[in-house]
């Protein structure tokens, strides 16, 4: 599908609905993934859901998306403080990206709330848990349809 929208996730994500669920909720990666693909069809949008704990394996998908990819929703969990490279592979993207976090980084310890992805993000959703995945993929979805308009 040409408007396809790639959601990344990024380390520990694979743990979601186990790993501190009083944070991040008890739904799970697969939940999100079934969601995403259910309102991306409604939007008339493909879905490339991925997650890796690997940043290196996260840039080489923001580069794929460059050639196939219309959009990208990222949440990029730790590497969000961390990494210049994520950053800069999203400044090679053309399309629109939109940052989600599960958690309101804001509300936690301060080293959280620097974001490098930010930086080039065209919008940050945090703190509606997983229904933040949604919300950024209505957005994504709108943003491409004004581009194509």
């Amino acid at each position: 599908m040409p408007n396809t929208v790639y959601i990344l996730n990024g380390p520990n994500l694979n743990l979601l609905g186990k790993r501190q669920p009083h944070i991040y909720g008890h739904t799970t990666l697969a939940d999100v993934e079934k969601s995403c693909s259910e309102l991306g069809e409604a939007l008339g949008v493909g879905i490339r859901f991925l997650q890796s704990n690997h940043e290196g394996q996260i840039i080489d998908w923001i580069h794929e998306a460059r050639g196939t990819g219309a959009g990208i929703v990222i949440n990029p969990a730790a590497f969000t403080h961390t990494s210049v490279a994520i950053l800069d592979a999203l400044n090679t993207f053309e399309g629109p990206v939109i940052e989600v976090h599960i958690s309101n980084v804001h509300k936690r310890e301060s080293f959280r709330h620097h974001s490098y992805v930010s930086l080039r993000a065209d919008g940050v959703i945090a703190g509606c848990g997983t229904e933040g995945y949604l919300l950024g993929l209505r957005r994504v979805a709108s943003l491409i349809a004004g581009a194509a308009a």
